[in-house]
């Protein structure tokens, strides 16, 4: 009888596909491992906000998309002019991270697409470049191909042959935040404009006295 029970434990456990129990803790991992605390930490210390106050800003102030002729990365002269203004708010900004994405429409294969992309976010990197921005600050370079296009259209359609440039963070270890003042970067001109002018010393009363 023990031989029996003896077998029959044996043929089981032959049965047992080991390769389904993976060792503990393996599947925890999907890559993201310490995403969260990251986010939490942007969020504790106020920079996921002002990422976003930022970013809205950015999108608001300035044109933050460069449109492309058929098949072409070649910036034409109304490209040239947004990406001189998008250069004019970054220079403003010296602590703060950005990304360009670069989009097709539909026509073509998803590879070619997806070069025709890069190559368009890249010809806008560089006359950032050209214009005075630290190739650093500029976080990446994205093709998104003809994945998200604005217009579905499986035509030539040119609003979705674009690139876009997105606030994404500030610059680690920059001077200007390493105390976490992400608020007077944001506000950085609203801060200024509560600086006494020049010329005022002091308050008698309710009246400035102002200085020879």
């Amino acid at each position: 009888m023990k031989h029996v029970i003896a077998s029959v434990s044996l043929i089981a456990l032959s049965a047992c596909n080991w390769d389904s129990y993976p060792e503990a803790g393996g599947t925890l991992d999907r890559g993201n491992f310490g995403y969260a605390t990251i986010n939490n930490q942007q969020i504790q210390s106020g920079e996921k906000d002002y990422v976003i106050g930022l970013a809205n800003r950015f999108a608001t102030e300035v044109n933050s998309t460069v449109n492309f002729a058929f098949d072409s990365a070649q910036l034409d002269e109304q490209a040239r002019a947004i990406l001189r203004q998008q250069a004019q708010w970054i220079r403003q900004f010296p602590e703060v991270r950005f990304r360009v994405y670069g989009h097709t429409d539909s026509v073509g294969s998803d590879q070619y697409n997806y070069n025709l992309g890069k190559r368009r976010a890249n010809a806008a990197v560089r006359f950032l470049t050209s214009q005075g921005i630290d190739r650093s600050r500029l976080e990446a370079v994205v093709s998104r191909g003809k994945t998200q296009p604005l217009i579905v259209s499986q035509g030539r359609e040119r609003k979705n042959r674009r690139t876009v440039t997105e606030v994404t963070g500030f610059v680690k270890r920059h001077p200007s935040i390493m105390d976490g003042k992400y608020a007077e970067i944001v506000y950085r001109e609203y801060v200024n404009s509560a600086t006494a002018p020049t010329g005022l010393t002091g308050i008698a009363g309710s009246d400035f006295e102002t200085s020879e």
